[in-house]
This record gives C-alpha cells, structure tokens and sequence, in this order.
C-alpha cells in the first residue's frame, strides 16, 4: 500500500453505529446474521479495508465485547442516531485522528469502494456523504466526518436539535453524487436498510442475486474471516 491509498486509511476510524434499540427488528440487528455473517461483522468487511480498524458505538456492549470488538457507548445517551455520529467523531478526536468513517450496522450492502469515494473526499472540517434516492436524497449514517465537526455537533445537540443532520448547515458538506455511487452498485441495494424482520428476509435473497455473495472472503483489520 502505497501513495494516495496510504493516505486514505492513515487517521481514520471505522465507525459501526449499532446504538439502536432495533424495537421494528425485535432484537439487536448488528448481532443478527445475513448469509452466515453478522450484520455488524459485515459492516465491518466494508469499512476495514479503508480504515484498517473498525470500532463499535453501542448502548447495549455486552454482545459486541464478547465477540472482540471495542465498544463505546453514546456518549450523550437518548438522542438517537445523533448521538452515535457525536460518539463516533469524539472517539476519533480523543485517538488524535482525523476523521471517521461511520456506517449504520442495519446497511448490509455497502461496498468498500464507497467508502474509499467518501475518505478521498474528506479534508478538514468537512462532511463527505453519499447521494441517494431515499428520503433525505443523502445518507448520513454512511458518510465521513473530521474531527473538526464536533463543535458543530455539540451546539446543535445544547440547543436541543436531535435531527441526524442538524449541524450540516454549520460545516462544509461534499456529496458524492448519485452517479459516482451508481458505478458501484445500484444505490436501492446499497443503502438497503435491515429494520425489520421481513427486510432481512428480503436481504437473503438479495444477498444471493448473482450467486455471489460480495463481501465473502474480504479481510477486516487484516484478518480474512
């Protein structure tokens, strides 16, 4: 690893937010499997080839640290997904990092790929998130943050503002656009979002479209699993 890929993973997080109490799901979904893999590890696969160390932020631990992952909880408990990007973006400021890569652990279909557009985007003080079809046109809970950001997190959070992305107008927010992340995979599949059961159902058979399943054999942290 050299030159420019060097410089993509030297200081960042990999962040998995799995702070949800997942009440649509019935159970923890970060611990629930999809093709044989946890929902968690598979996150994992996507962030750790970027970032080369993928952490947890997690109000319920006890499932995660027994399967060796290093877990925080919110820091600020109670606000929501919020809660898990001040987390996240705080854990890599007290690290001396620059920056973290966070990923909802109910978004089983992120390619790494992705997520090398997002770290290439990201200088200080910035936002990187991808374009998408869905509700917000963006997805913020598969973007990349600086470390510079958490002011900005922590005023809109003191003024009661709990929505994901209520600190977006005081930063400097870069979009990868819709057709960059479209060379990569189709944006309905690679924000596809496990929140309840039936969904997980649906993400088997969309796991096996193919019959590949993209993220077996990858490697996390340098391991392959």
């Amino acid at each position: 690893m050299t030159g420019h890929a060097a410089y993509r993973r030297e200081g960042l997080l990999g962040a998995l937010l799995a702070g949800g109490r997942s009440t649509r799901f019935g159970s923890d979904k970060g611990l629930a499997e999809l093709g044989g893999i946890g929902l968690a590890r598979r996150g994992a696969r996507a962030l750790g080839p970027v970032t080369g160390r993928v952490v947890v932020v997690a109000n319920e631990p006890a499932g995660y640290e027994a399967e060796g992952w290093p877990v925080r909880p919110d820091v600020i408990p109670g606000i929501g997904a919020l809660g898990g990007i001040h987390t996240a973006v705080a854990w890599a400021v007290a690290e001396g990092l620059r920056g973290c890569l966070v990923l909802a652990c109910d978004m089983p279909f992120v390619p790494p790929s992705l997520f090398v557009e997002l770290a290439d985007a990201l200088q200080p003080g910035t936002v990187v998130v991808p374009e998408s079809r869905g509700p917000r046109g963006m997805e913020p809970l598969c973007a990349a943050y600086a470390v510079e950001c958490l002011p900005a997190i922590r005023r809109a959070i003191d003024r009661g503002d709990r929505a994901v992305v209520s600190f977006f107008p005081d930063v400097d927010v870069r979009v990868v656009d819709l057709a960059t992340v479209s060379r990569l995979g189709d944006p309905a599949r690679v924000f596809f979002n496990v929140n309840r059961p039936e969904d997980r159902v649906l993400a088997e058979s969309l796991l096996t479209e193919g019959g590949r399943d993209p993220l077996m054999g990858s490697e996390r942290n340098g391991r392959r699993e």
